[in-house]
């Protein structure tokens, strides 16, 4: 069957085109990695796909801080941006591209890339850098929030990963001792970066797709994991792979804390799913679904409508006045199908005095 839903099994059917990959897990990184990627991709000569979870953070509804035309100067290279069109295909300077190569010389053509994707993390996180010197804003390759002796840790990207960061937060503050390793730069995937920002007290360790590749041993992510840490010679680790929010399904604080309370076990499920009830190959892992990591002070609101009755476009404009016009961060969110008019739309708005992760 097809969803129109967003998830990641369509960014993940294109790693091997050679492509630098880079997510983004919140309305605010979405503006900020666009440019973080365009000036990587003009310094490092390698094409790059900055990837959101699709609806469910494309259509969210938040306050950000906007990015200014002296930011974009700043970052982007002037120079790098001529040299990069002077490499394009012109009648006044021509070149042959896209040729057809045979056995002679395909496979040592193919090798000479190496040098540029080895340099590409260092460039890209050398732009993360530049861009934190200009806002405030520090993203890294990877980057782990939590305690920095967690026994349990987390490996997520997307939307996903905001979810999970709130979740860590609520945990630690009530006694618990867990983290989440958000990955950023997905290719070229970087090796030491990955197990520099790795907790070495992390001993289980649940890594989270949000796609799924039938008849394989593991998702995308997971099997990068565990080859990071076969190849840096990391031992003594228990790791597991889970599959979530296929088609945008929901993924909440309370899942997250189901994950954490699984890799608890002495024997935690070394494939799982989170969010269904597989009752066929009972892959699906218990949680408590009233959890919850809500702020007292965050008012939650939903309003039901139906399809092109004016609810989701009066609601948009009521959660962009009250994050315009007060001081509170606001979040909306609007669901509805591809069946449009007519149909159920649920509008979610929340408010509060602090960010809203979840």
């Amino acid at each position: 069957a097809l969803s129109i839903f967003g998830d990641h099994s369509d960014v993940m059917a294109v790693r091997q085109t050679g492509f630098g990959i880079i997510a983004s897990n919140s309305v605010q990184e979405v503006m900020d990695t666009a440019l973080i990627a365009q000036a990587a991709s003009l310094e490092s000569r390698v094409p790059f796909v900055h990837f959101f979870d699709g609806f469910r953070t494309s259509h969210e509804v938040a306050k950000v801080e906007a990015l200014t035309p002296d930011d974009l100067r700043a970052m982007i290279d002037n120079d790098l941006v001529q040299a990069h069109r002077s490499r394009a295909l012109s009648p006044d300077r021509p070149v042959i591209r896209g040729t057809a190569q045979n056995p002679d010389v395909y496979f040592q053509a193919r090798e000479t890339v190496n040098p540029y994707y080895l340099a590409c993390p260092t460039i890209v996180q050398n732009a993360m850098d530049r861009f934190a010197a200009l806002t405030g804003r520090q993203y890294r390759l990877f980057d782990y929030v939590g305690a920095p002796d967690a026994d349990r840790v987390i490996v997520i990207m997307g939307s996903g990963a905001e979810v999970t960061h709130e979740t860590v937060e609520y945990l630690n503050a009530h006694g618990q001792n867990v983290g989440v390793l958000k990955v950023r730069l997905f290719r070229p995937f970087a090796i030491e970066q990955f197990i520099a920002a790795l907790p070495k007290s992390a001993q289980s360790i649940a890594v989270l797709d949000r796609t799924k590749e039938p008849g394989s041993i593991g998702e995308p992510l997971y099997q990068d994991v565990v080859t990071a840490l076969v190849e840096a010679g990391v031992t003594g680790k228990t790791v597991i792979g889970g599959r979530y929010g296929l088609s945008s399904k929901e993924f909440t604080p309370a899942m997250v804390n189901g994950i954490f309370e699984e890799l608890k076990k002495q024997s935690p499920k070394r494939h799982f799913t989170v969010g269904i009830r597989d009752d066929v190959t009972h892959t699906s892992i218990d949680y408590d679904a009233s959890f919850s990591t809500e702020d007292p002070g965050t008012v939650r609101a939903i309003f039901y409508g139906l399809g092109a009755d004016g609810t989701v476009g009066a609601n948009k404009n009521s959660i962009k006045i009250i994050g315009e016009e007060t001081p509170n961060y606001a979040q909306g969110y609007f669901v509805y199908d591809s069946k449009k008019s007519g149909a159920i739309t649920t509008s979610h708005l929340r408010f509060g005095p602090k960010p809203i992760r979840s």
